[in-house]
């Protein structure tokens, strides 16, 4: 395929995708009221243990709304970041249509099995956040600095965020399948990932203190799974994708 007609391939992805987000979207915003509800639990536990913690004195937390427009305007923007959760087995197969012609006979054969893998990679990024990330945080966030103090916290602010680090989340845990692609499309190797593997620590440090609250725990709690996901991801191309290509070379 010619640039141009590379170019007009990923239009009609791009157009795919959205199609299948505003669909989803529809749906999600019906059950906006479940979803929120679901999201708001790790939080209404945290200010339970809170009370529970300051033997009652915390009994009036509470979880508002602040503008008469926060309540339809943070179940729209959940709809939104929940639709591209339901809907990510769609959008990867969309995605998968677009880096197949890229590929050979040889590399598609390998890295098929690795499209259902990312899906479950992708769920895993979020119930590692909704059961691991959500709990520990809050719980660290409300009981940092002074205490006996009400905590007044914004639905739509709380709704907003946790919706994006849940995306977000799932979209980390894809790192594992995309040195596995960039390994059969040549791009990386075993040795250029080892080389670049304390370059790529110190990033992932510095983008775990950008998404997690300042203190140390719950910056180790992010920056270990990802160093994890790397070093995966560092075997998966020396033990899958060089002895692979090599068997296809010979």
């Amino acid at each position: 395929m010619s640039f141009t007609e590379h170019l007009e391939e990923l239009r009609t992805t791009l157009i795919r995708v959205a199609v299948i987000l505003v669909g989803t979207f529809i749906i999600t915003y019906l059950f906006g009221a479940p979803i929120a509800e679901f999201l708001l639990q790790p939080l209404r536990d945290a200010l339970a243990q809170r009370s529970g913690d300051l033997g009652g004195v915390a009994s009036s937390d509470k979880i508002v709304y602040l503008g008469i427009l926060d309540k339809v305007i943070s179940q729209l923007q959940v709809a939104f970041w929940s639709s591209m959760i339901i809907s990510s087995p769609l959008w990867f197969l969309e995605l998968w249509r677009f880096i197949k012609p890229g590929l050979y006979d040889h590399e598609l054969k390998a890295v098929r099995p690795f499209l259902f893998v990312g899906f479950l990679l992708f769920l895993l990024g979020i119930l590692f956040g909704y059961y691991l990330v959500f709990p520990f945080t809050f719980e660290t966030l409300l009981n940092f600095g002074v205490s006996e103090v009400q905590a007044m916290i914004s639905l739509r602010d709380y709704l907003v965020l946790s919706s994006k680090i849940l995306v977000l989340l799932g979209f980390l845990f894809q790192l594992p399948n995309v040195m596995l692609i960039l390994g059969f499309m040549g791009v990386v190797t075993k040795q250029s990932l080892r080389k670049m593997r304390r370059y790529v620590y110190v990033g992932f440090a510095v983008l775990s203190a950008c998404l997690t609250p300042p203190d140390i725990l719950t910056m180790m709690g992010l920056w270990f799974p990802m160093m994890l996901l790397f070093e995966v991801g560092i075997w998966v191309v020396a033990f899958i994708v060089h002895p692979y290509l090599e068997r296809q070379h010979t």
